[in-house]
């Protein structure tokens, strides 16, 4: 049998014994060099690369990601040089690719999924493709054997969590704050409850994103899901870099970090 997406990203979480960390790159930013090398750093530590392509409407993204991306676009970063950057990472953590809908449609979803799966990429996040219109792209991206990675909220109620496990693939992306990434994650009850709740409708790994910005905060979330994703502060660290070595070692150093804190 073809070895899958979908079954790459299980076997990623049966191996860790542990929560896995998710960090995610922006194609292209600061330039597609420096992303491409941000990527094989944080492959040292991390346990599966999200990447993503830039857009220039992304709704579920802050300021942060969105300055980032409009950056890599005014550069002329296209969706073909994001996805080749996941060749650089065959044999190491498997590569989930976020985007959104109209570019996914814009090159004909078997194309997109096809060219996806050529560069090796396990799975494709779609935040503004609710799971009950998802079926035409589910079904592209399942014969290119690509995983279509399904989101769940706050605002997600008990039905259609049930709907999202009946057709979840690989994991599913927990939004631990209503709105869009870059705000401020707590560690509270309602988080503890949303992600039981979770568990109790979705037989996929649970996987939490949003607002994680500290090795502490990783922790904490490792501890009630099966992995973190961690964005915005990425993108704010490269940012805050006065120049590439400097973002280099600050991208290899808090990749390590939040391993490390997941380890414990």
């Amino acid at each position: 049998m073809p070895d899958t997406g979908a079954a790459r990203l299980e076997r990623a979480f049966r191996e860790a014994g542990r929560p896995l960390f998710v960090p995610y790159v922006m194609g292209g930013y600061p330039d597609l060099e420096a992303s491409r090398r941000h990527v094989q750093l944080l492959a040292r530590h991390a346990d599966i690369i999200e990447l993503g392509i830039p857009f220039s409407d992304p709704l579920a993204d802050g300021p942060t990601i969105q300055a980032a991306g409009q950056a890599a676009l005014d550069a002329g970063i296209r969706p073909s040089d994001v996805l080749a950057i996941a060749d650089d990472l065959r044999g190491g953590p498997p590569v989930v690719v976020m985007t959104y809908f109209n570019t996914v449609i814009a090159h004909g979803a078997a194309e997109f999924m096809a060219e996806a799966a050529s560069h090796g990429v396990a799975g494709l996040i779609i935040p503004d493709l609710p799971v009950d219109e998802a079926a035409d792209v589910r079904a592209a991206a399942r014969a290119a054997g690509v995983a279509l990675i399904a989101l769940a909220a706050p605002t997600t109620d008990d039905a259609r969590m049930q709907q999202i496990g009946a057709e979840a693939e690989g994991f599913v992306y927990l939004v631990a704050v209503t709105g869009v990434t870059g705000g401020e994650m707590s560690m509270d009850d309602r988080l503890r409850a949303l992600a039981e709740r979770a568990r109790r409708h979705i037989p996929v790994p649970v996987v939490v994103g949003f607002g994680v910005r500290t090795p502490e905060q990783a922790a904490q979330i490792g501890q009630i899901a099966d992995g973190v994703v961690i964005a915005s502060e990425i993108i704010r660290r490269i940012g805050d870099a006065p120049d590439a070595g400097a973002a280099d070692a600050a991208v290899d150093a808090f990749g390590a970090g939040i391993a490390e804190a997941l380890a414990r």
